[in-house]
């Protein structure tokens, strides 16, 4: 690896060296001590016992609940007759949030639902889910959730509040008074036939459309070149280039998952030597940038011209605007003309003079009808900012008599709240479904609560043609309803919804298909996405570099401010979900929190240090808290970035106070939301707050753990950028594994389960995580604890950067301080994603030094855990290479005094979440990743029953199960067919590589090295 002159580096302590990043690393474990008012209660016995945990004391809502099957609900696999105590059932449905999508299979026990996977079966997400689909099943059981219908603040009941909506709805409606029905988008056909009948029995009524990260610019655009005011549907799996301003589609741009199709052009092997190539042209470092071959920081005020350069580059005609120069921008011209057809441009923007010109280069190149295709639609974000705005100022201006808000809370995410908040003291009655009293429910008259997902009939058609169902997998656990069905009911219509759906379903979108089998799948597909028709656009070219003009300049000196969204908290709907607050983000591997993200050259010009506390000031408008500064390599010069979905006042007892609120900063520009703000005022405040990262708590020091090559040297050596360590013995140089003190005696003769990872597909975004953190019942830490280094993920995405460079002396890393000689952060900056987990190693260093042999080796190559025989020494953690181990400090259940964010396992309802077969470990006890061994015993058992052997698939970790990319591979290596025997063995084995292979001892997981398409 020191033949390629290049040093990875997790974090900008460790680049520096910094005297507390050494004095860490000197430590194996935090050197603070348990303090008296830390511990938890010694008192009671260890309760370890699962059903202990869940309880039969359970509140009567939740045994309710949990009675028999849900009714007319059918099972994925088993009939519901068949539900028995420890088999487990699978039903199909469907997450929709806002604008956000996944066919998925909810698994049960007992009528809990405790884990989600991706349907396989839709072709719309193929399988695919995020972290936030992974963590709402536990947004099932938040205590926050109101327990029923609520007037004026007080409980009500059902009956009292229709009678009094109804007759007032009826009032203001023969008063011609306006009514109006605010929502985030809607993907649910049959919800807006119920929303047409309400607008029909009350003719005042308007349905205003908005959502909190808005994609109105683009629809405008298509209005406006096309005549087509639609969000088309992308093929990024048939594009060789790929440009993006702005827009991290591999994270939340457009609400589309197109992580898959991505991955599937960056899959490398033996039968497939072609890569897309990615260009990023952004201020603040996404998870698309960090995936990309190229990347450009480039300020926020630029962008605009940036796009006009590529447009004027690309066409024959060109627009009158500032040219710029940018050595990646020429690459990307000569790759897109080279690849006409075959590429997409895309950008972040919510100016619709942008999206226009990013029209014209996409026609101009000719990717309508083959990357891009405007008659399949798709429904994600259809909100309009323009109607949204004038809603707003009718509502101020006491014109609106009656509001309804549906899946929307703007008196917290839209840049008007305060408008909102004064309009609301206006209107005749005002309701709200939300299922807590947020922003927005807590100004309202009447809280009329909506059921989860997880326990609601309904349907959604994320695309044209594509539906899904979505059954419930529980019985409602309070006194709400469905917000549908109180629509139908203030309609006059007494039909209970489910009824609706089937007759909807029956009368205009089966087509005779079967209800049942749509039901049993989860997804009804009536045909193929439409073929593109011939496309012309009415392009004002003097108009639009008019407007481009005015806006973007390269001459801004002042600070740039980009609002983004997390891959984690997103827009802040599921704020009060600990699993999504402690998740590490992707980028800054920050947790509960958000920040400030400068340059390492802001920081140094301005004096600034890693948590400093920072005012910030767009305008007249001020942030309501002052948030930590963050320095992070990749940020655009003269430019900072800040999160979303933070700063949430009414969100519960785990979201409620968490960071600040960024859409107070967010302005509106030609009626449209802008996430972006130029000149803006940051001022210190003199104040501190460490932010709570993970990256560098288990480094692993200078060694080649990353390896990686260009496609160029790929292709010219398949073994490119491995490192083949060796040991000196007096017989010459051998490999480690001919040097071994071990005597061989683990034997695998029936399986050897183990992983191939793929370090081209891992994007990072987070998935596997929460999904392990479900699967395997892991507890929440907090914040504090996470600062103490104690957190308790069982797989971690280690996130490296890289610059060729060297040390400035020869073990700089392990002596003292001193700067690594880097070019700019900002500047050819590089980064690797490497999940990280126990590597199961057949020689495992752990397992020799546990003095009570808790932690031993299996017949099937696993590292295994004996919790109760752990006494907790640690040895083995501080023997681990890897520092994958978890300690628990503390006992994380049942302590709900200390650990009160870690709802999963100390709050009675909570607990409903846990699965039953993974035990809920005690405090002093070693834990970490089992490769889901309660799933391979659980489908050995079914084969066995079955009388045959395990077939290759059908036993998925958690992990690689919610891997939308596929870049964690999990199988039987004893079997030559299986999958991950052909990734290792055969179609990438000169690429396959063990982690730290010179220490010998054999994990059971392989990474294929990191492929990077950044040579001609």
């Amino acid at each position: 690896m020191k033949e390629k002159n290049k040093v990875f580096w997790k974090g900008v302590e460790e680049l520096h060296n910094e005297p507390e990043f050494i004095k860490n690393n000197l430590n194996e474990f935090p050197a603070s001590v348990l303090a008296k008012d830390e511990a938890s209660d010694e008192s009671a016995p260890d309760r370890r016992d699962f059903l202990k945990l869940v309880g039969f004391s359970v509140a009567a809502a939740t045994l309710a609940a949990c009675e028999a099957p849900v009714k007319k609900a059918i099972p994925y696999l088993n009939k519901p007759e068949e539900i028995e105590p420890g088999i487990a059932n699978w039903y199909a449905t469907t997450f929709a949030e806002g604008g956000d999508y996944a066919s998925i299979l909810v698994k049960t026990r007992e009528g809990r639902p405790i884990k989600i996977e991706g349907n396989k079966l839709s072709s719309v997400t193929g399988g695919a889910t995020s972290a936030r689909v992974q963590a709402s099943v536990l947004s099932l059981y938040d205590t926050e959730r109101l327990k029923g219908v609520q007037s004026a603040g007080k409980a009500s009941s059902w009956e009292v509040a229709d009678a009094a909506i109804v007759d007032r709805l009826s009032k203001i409606s023969q008063e011609g008074g306006a009514i109006r029905i605010v929502s985030s988008t809607i993907l649910s056909p049959t919800t807006l036939k119920a929303i047409a009948e309400f607008k029909a029995k009350y003719p005042t009524t308007e349905h205003v459309v908005y959502d909190a990260i808005s994609s109105s610019a683009i629809s405008k655009a298509n209005a406006a070149s096309f005549g087509k005011a639609v969000i088309p549907s992308y093929r990024f799996d048939k594009a060789d280039t790929i440009v993006s301003f702005g827009a991290d589609f591999l994270c939340t741009w457009g609400a589309g998952d197109y992580s898959a199709d991505f991955a599937k052009t960056r899959k490398l092997s033996k039968n497939k030597k072609t890569m897309s190539r990615l260009y990023a042209f952004e201020s603040n470092l996404s998870l698309t940038g960090s995936n990309a071959d190229f990347r450009a920081p480039i300020k926020l005020s630029q962008e605009g011209l940036f796009v006009a350069e590529l447009y004027n580059r690309l066409t024959s005609a060109r627009i009158n605007t500032e040219a710029v120069k940018n050595d990646i921008l020429d690459k990307a011209v000569i790759d897109l003309l080279a690849s006409k057809g075959k590429s997409i441009v895309v950008s972040g923007s919510n100016d619709v003079n942008v999206q226009i010109l990013i029209n014209e280069i996409n026609l101009a190149l000719g990717n309508y009808g083959t990357t891009i295709n405007l008659n399949s639609p798709v429904n994600y974000r259809l909100g309009d900012d323009e109607k949204m705005n004038q809603f707003v100022d009718d509502l101020k201006g006491g014109k609106v008599a009656a509001v309804i808000f549906y899946a929307a809370n703007p008196a917290y995410d839209h840049p008007k709240a305060e408008d909102i908040k004064a309009g609301l003291k206006q209107t005749k009655l005002s309701i709200s479904f939300a299922d807590r009293a947020d922003e927005t429910a807590s100004l309202v008259e009447y809280i009329t609560p909506d059921h989860h997902y997880l326990e609601s009939w309904n349907d959604a058609e994320p695309k044209a043609g594509f539906y899904s169902l979505a059954q419930p997998t529980i019985s409602p656990l309070f006194k709400t309803r469905q917000a549908q069905e109180s629509l139908l009911k203030w309609s006059g219509n007494n039909t209970d919804y489910y009824t609706y759906l089937k007759n909807n379903w029956g009368s205009s979108i089966l087509n005779g298909g079967s209800w049942d089998k749509a039901l049993h799948d989860g997804v009804y597909e009536s045909g193929v996405a439409s073929v593109e028709s011939a496309v012309s656009s009415t392009f004002n070219t003097s108009a639009v570099a008019e407007n481009i003009s005015k806006v973007y300049t390269s001459a801004s000196k002042g600070i740039d401010l980009k609002l983004y969204e997390k891959v984690g908290i997103g827009s802040g709907v599921q704020a009060n979900n600990p699993w999504l607050q402690e998740l590490p983000d992707p980028i800054s591997k920050a947790t509960w929190d958000n920040y400030l993200a400068v340059s390492k050259k802001y920081a140094d010009d301005n004096k600034l240090k890693e948590g400093d506390l920072v005012e910030i000031k767009v305008g007249n408008k001020k942030l309501a808290k002052a948030v930590p500064v963050l320095i992070q390599p990749g940020q655009a010069p003269g430019t900072a970035s800040l999160a979303l979905g933070y700063g949430r006042e009414k969100a519960g007892k785990v979201g409620t106070g968490v960071g600040a609120n960024a859409f107070a900063l967010a302005t509106i520009q030609d009626g449209l939301v802008q996430y972006s703000a130029f000149n803006v005022t940051i001022t210190p405040t003199g104040g501190f707050s460490q932010i709570a990262q993970t990256q560098t708590h288990h480094t692993i020091m200078n060694r080649p753990i990353i390896q990686d090559a260009t496609l160029k040297e790929y292709k010219a050596n398949p073994a490119a950028g491995r490192f083949f360590p060796t040991v000196t013995t007096p017989d010459g140089k051998v490999a480690p594994a001919k040097v071994d003190i071990w005597k061989d005696q683990h034997v695998q003769p029936n399986h050897k389960w183990g992983m191939s990872i793929d370090l081209n597909t891992c994007l990072g975004c987070g998935a596997c995580v929460i999904a392990c953190q479900a699967e395997n019942n892991v507890p929440v830490v907090g914040k504090k604890e996470v600062i103490n280094r104690r957190e308790m993920h069982w797989i971690r995405i280690d996130r490296y950067y890289s610059s060729a460079a060297e040390p400035k002396e020869t073990g700089v890393y392990f002596k003292g301080e001193g700067d690594l000689e880097l070019p700019d952060q900002t500047e050819n900056l590089e980064v690797t994603f490497q999940p990280m987990m126990c590597q199961h190693c057949n020689h495992a260093p752990c397992e020799s030094v546990c003095p009570v042999a808790a932690t031993t080796h299996s017949t099937e190559g696993l590292n295994q855990m004996t919790y109760n025989r752990c006494v907790g020494t640690r040895y083995c953690a501080n023997n681990c290479p890897y520092k994958v181990r978890r300690f628990n400090w503390f006992k994380y259940f049942d302590n709900g005094e200390v650990f009160d964010k870690n709802t999963s396992m100390n709050t009675a309802l909570g607990r409903m979440v846990l699965n039953p077969d993974v035990t809920v470990r005690s405090r002093g006890v070693m834990e970490k990743c089992s490769m889901c061994v309660q799933r391979i015993q659980e489908g050995k058992l079914t084969a066995k029953k079955e009388k045959r052997k395990v077939k290759d698939g059908e036993i998925n970790v958690a992990c690689a199960a919610a891997c939308a990319t596929g870049a964690i591979t999990f199988g039987d290596q004893n079997d030559p067919e299986s999958q991950v025997s052909l990734e290792n063995d055969d179609l990438n084995k000169e690429r396959a590589y063990a982690v730290l292979e010179e220490l010998n001892v054999q994990p059971n997981i392989f990474y294929l090295t990191k492929i990077r398409n950044t040579q001609a």
